[in-house]
């Protein structure tokens, strides 16, 4: 009951946090598709927790946006929950079967994939409906639009999540939040994580200049 109690702090903590680099962290990228880093702390989550907490997480914090500080109407929401599942609960769901340091890099390097395609898909089928656009003419952005913006937006979580994910955790058992550790993803500090993070991020944030026409 103690650790069914501290879980659901944890993770009312972090849904709060989500919500609060959502709304404090927006970064207009191209059209009207911005990044925001609430995945990143959903997924923390969802390493933590499990895929089913990543869910609950994605949805909690998908309707207090829509109810909020969204403007896209149910249409937002449900792409929101599509884009945020399709990401936390396929790397948790990795994760959770390999808690090692591959795992984690697997399933965040799944997730991006998956993001990606699932969000091409939807964009195709919903984005008509939300610009009141033909379906041919969201088509024709796929490619030079939606696939740029959505693997900038799977590189940076993923990245940023593998940045952060351990030093999390470790505050929160230090916390006494969390149980001692069971996982690989522990231990000396590791420069090639930080490196191909690096890595990535130097590149998501170029990617955007390039499509602001800015580079």
């Amino acid at each position: 009951m103690k650790m069914d109690i501290k879980k659901m702090c944890v993770l009312g903590m972090l849904s709060a946090l989500a919500y609060v680099v959502m709304v404090a962290g927006r970064i207009p990228v191209i059209m009207f598709l911005s990044y925001d880093p609430k995945d990143v702390v959903i997924t923390i989550g969802g390493f933590l927790y499990g895929p089913l907490a990543a869910f609950i997480m994605t949805v909690i914090v998908s309707f207090i946006e829509a109810f909020t500080v969204s403007d896209t109407g149910p249409i937002g929401l449900l792409m929101n929950i599509i884009a945020g599942s399709a990401f936390a609960c396929t790397a948790s769901f990795i994760y959770k079967k390999h808690r090692s340091l591959k795992g984690a890099v697997s399933g965040l390097a799944a997730a991006w994939i998956m993001m990606t395609a699932v969000m091409i898909l939807w964009n195709y089928l919903i984005t008509p409906i939300f610009m009141e656009v033909p379906r041919q003419q969201v088509a024709s952005m796929l490619i030079p639009i939606f696939l740029p913006f959505n693997l900038i937006k799977g590189g940076l979580n993923a990245a940023i999540t593998m940045l952060l994910y351990k030093p999390v955790k470790a505050m929160l058992e230090k916390s006494n939040l969390m149980p001692p550790p069971e996982d690989d993803v522990k231990g000396k500090f590791n420069l090639g994580v930080v490196f191909a993070s690096g890595f990535v991020i130097l590149t998501c944030v170029l990617w955007v200049l390039v499509l602001q026409g800015r580079l």
